[in-house]
């Protein structure tokens, strides 16, 4: 029995970018009718659009949907979130995690919704700046919360591959709302847990 593999993508968007990836190909001194590039434009095709997928996603309904009412003011912090994303100034990929944290102001949301937002911005065209405050911004509107922290380091394939090539550098960046912008107690308590290795 032959295997078939079922994945679902805008066939005129596929059709299309598949022409486009050809001619890339071409461009580059290589021929596009041999047979390992024969399937190559359609695959760059698809994973393009999974790697962007999350143009059509809602970060903000996402938390929504898993929003509860719980009287708690404790900080509520999920850390070591993988995220995958592509630099929009050389479609190169960039990967490292995120740091996630909110004290919650009458409402909470499902812990994996936070790493689902990571994955709706980071699956966009992006630079790591901009990621970090649209996290923040979407966990803000959805929960209201008392203060938001969002730390993301990562590694750039367009520093590593290409340009100065340096293989070991990471570039962090910060977000933070309400009681971790103006306190440093809790701000301190939240970059000492992401430091930590809990047993």
């Amino acid at each position: 029995m032959a295997y078939h593999k079922i994945e679902k993508y805008d066939e005129d968007v596929t059709e299309e970018m598949k022409a486009h990836y050809r001619r890339i190909i071409e461009l580059t001194g290589e021929d596009a009718s041999r047979e390992g590039l024969i399937k190559t434009p359609e695959r760059a095709a698809k994973a393009m659009q999974y790697n962007t997928q999350g143009y059509q996603q809602d970060a903000v309904a996402i938390l929504n949907s898993a929003r509860f009412r719980e009287d708690v003011s404790e900080m509520v912090l999920v850390k070591d979130i993988e995220l995958y994303s592509m630099c929009e100034h050389h479609l190169h990929p960039f990967y490292g995690k995120a740091h996630i944290a909110y004290i919650p102001n009458g409402y909470i949301t499902g812990l994996s919704k936070l790493a689902r937002v990571v994955d709706v911005y980071a699956r966009r065209l992006q630079v790591q700046e901009r990621l970090t405050t649209q996290i923040l911004s979407a966990v803000r509107e959805s929960l209201n919360p008392l203060g938001v922290a969002v730390v993301i380091e990562a590694k750039h394939l367009c520093m590593m591959m290409r340009g100065v090539q340096k293989q070991n550098s990471v570039t962090t960046t910060s977000a933070f709302s309400g009681e971790f912008l103006d306190n440093h107690v809790t701000r301190n308590e939240f970059l000492k847990l992401i430091g930590a290795h809990l047993s």
